[in-house]
């Protein structure tokens, strides 16, 4: 297992040409705008998706799971290879196979092949990302420096999901779904020609790679996930159901008896040993499954009960972003001062009473009355936590491990996003078939025969019932994703203790390393 000791802090070489780290903090902090916001830009276009495809309503999660399955399971993987490979490079990689995989996926015919191409997608983010942060770490030195840094990694980490949905509804409105996949054809390579002008290569840190615990992490998480999934759709007792349960508990058996055993793990369990680090994870994990939930349920809402096409459902997101944004930079610039965990306790009750508010929403809501005060809210707290979150998680680890630490850290957002999601859908597939036994009765009575042949031939209800149906599914989905917000504000609360070492690192006067 690697050693936890501090170590001769090594920083980045200066960059190539003018404008310093300033620029090089600009491609940085726009590969990960990149690869958090096709999280979401697709998300805007899943009914479009939904209709073009043939994805029933809760297979049509594993366009979004896909990609942050493969993402989540490979990030620890991509940070362990920007550390030994050099962190420059892995970038560049990375975001090349993104591009790629962004391609595969635009010119997709079939449901199995846009998924494999979001598989992909994840795969290059789970190269790119990680080595992302990594950067960061070692171009900034400790302090107000690295604190701005961090404001602006935070900001688009968390409000890029909403740029997305912005995004995609131009594309979807204006273009075509699949322009939400072709739009990061010219991003990323953009990203990869500027990357060697601005950013000079890491110090490459000898050691090897732990492909058994990468196979098992992702496999086993993979398996869990899709348990959840196959639960919505077929009962508890199904027998695949079981069975995916059943190999997720193997897997991931296997994955930490490999770590534990492996001289230089995938994931070093000595990052666990920190109360502050472990803590800032689990709240990540648990943050994250609200927030993709929120988003996946909130665009169904807008879109199939309101009636927003896709352009006006991004517009309704856009003031998630800017709230994130002004939030995420007031806290970094008061971090010093009062040190993370207020930010953090504070953020996650924010957020637990954004969601707590959405559970109210029914086919009676509107935007304005109902939907926007409670994103602004969640939006609030989340920009406090991720920056927060973000610094606890990489405080006090030595350079050569700071890409493993990174990867942690987004595997733990990026796969609490894709369990909560599958959680979350589970519960809103449960709650949809109960209320659906509910208002079949009052259409039969009500409907048409027209109405009712239809029925017969579908198996779907019409609106108004429809309606009735969705929204139902939804609220008792927030009712969850507010669970786990409020259990991330009580691991704040009672987990996390900011020692004097910790405030006086983020009052440092070290700033841009020469």
């Amino acid at each position: 297992m690697t050693s936890s000791q501090p170590t001769p802090p090594h920083t980045a070489a200066p960059a190539k040409r003018s404008g310093g780290n300033g620029i090089a903090l600009l491609v940085i902090a726009s590969c990960q705008l990149m690869v958090v916001l096709d999280i979401t830009i697709v998300n805007i276009a899943l009914p479009h998706i939904q209709q073009s495809l043939d994805f029933s309503t809760t297979s049509l999660s594993w366009v979004v799971n896909a990609y942050t399955l493969t993402f989540g399971g490979l990030l620890l993987l991509g940070g362990r290879a920007g550390d030994i490979l050099g962190r420059r490079r892995v970038f560049i990689f990375g975001v090349l196979l993104f591009v790629l995989a962004s391609l595969l996926g635009g010119i997709a015919q079939s449901g199995p092949q846009l998924l494999a191409a979001r598989a992909i997608q994840g795969a290059g983010g789970a190269i790119a990302s990680p080595t992302a942060l990594a950067l960061i770490t070692t171009i900034f030195a400790e302090g107000p420096a690295r604190n701005r840094a961090f404001g602006v990694f935070a900001a688009v980490s968390a409000g890029g999901g909403a740029i997305g949905l912005l995004m995609g509804g131009i594309l979807v409105e204006w273009l075509d779904w699949r322009w939400v996949f072709f739009v990061n054809v010219p991003i990323g390579v953009l990203i990869a020609v500027a990357t060697p002008r601005y950013i000079r290569e890491s110090e490459r840190h000898p050691g090897r790679f732990d492909l058994a615990g990468a196979l098992t992490s992702t496999l086993g998480i993979g398996s869990l996930v899709y348990g959840f999934i196959r639960a919505a759709q077929d009962g508890w007792r199904d027998p695949v159901t079981i069975g995916a349960f059943t190999a997720a508990l193997v897997l991931l058996a296997i994955f930490f008896a490999v770590e534990r055993r492996s001289r230089q793990p995938i994931t070093p369990l000595w990052l666990f040993t920190d109360r502050n680090r472990s803590g800032s994870f689990a709240m990540m994990f648990c943050l994250a499954a609200a927030m993709f939930g929120m988003f996946f349920f909130l665009t169904l809402f807008v879109q199939n009960i309101l009636g927003f096409s896709p352009l006006m459902a991004g517009l309704g997101f856009l003031p998630v972003s800017a709230v994130i944004a002004v939030s995420a930079g007031l806290t970094s610039q008061l971090l010093p001062r009062y040190g993370p965990k207020p930010f953090m306790v504070i953020g996650a009750l924010l957020a637990a009473g954004g969601l707590g508010w959405l559970t109210m929403t029914d086919v009676d809501s509107t935007y304005a009355g109902s939907i926007l005060g409670p994103m602004l809210v969640f939006s609030m707290g989340m920009g406090m936590q991720f920056v927060s979150l973000t610094l606890m998680a990489v405080s006090n680890v030595a350079p050569h491990e700071t890409g493993a630490a990174s990867g942690v850290l987004n595997a733990t957002q990026q796969v609490g996003g894709s369990l909560g999601l599958s959680i979350l859908v589970t519960v809103f597939g449960a709650a949809n078939r109960n209320e659906a036994k509910e208002q079949i009765p009052q259409f039969l009575d009500q409907a048409t025969p027209a109405q009712r042949a239809a029925f017969d031939r579908t198996g779907e209800l019409p609106a108004p019932w429809s309606d009735q149906v969705l929204a139902t599914g939804i609220s008792a989905a927030f009712v969850v994703a507010a669970i786990f917000a409020i259990v991330a504000a009580l691991i704040a609360l009672f987990v996390i203790q900011v020692r004097a070492s910790d405030l006086e690192r983020l009052r440092g006067s070290g700033g841009e390393p020469p």
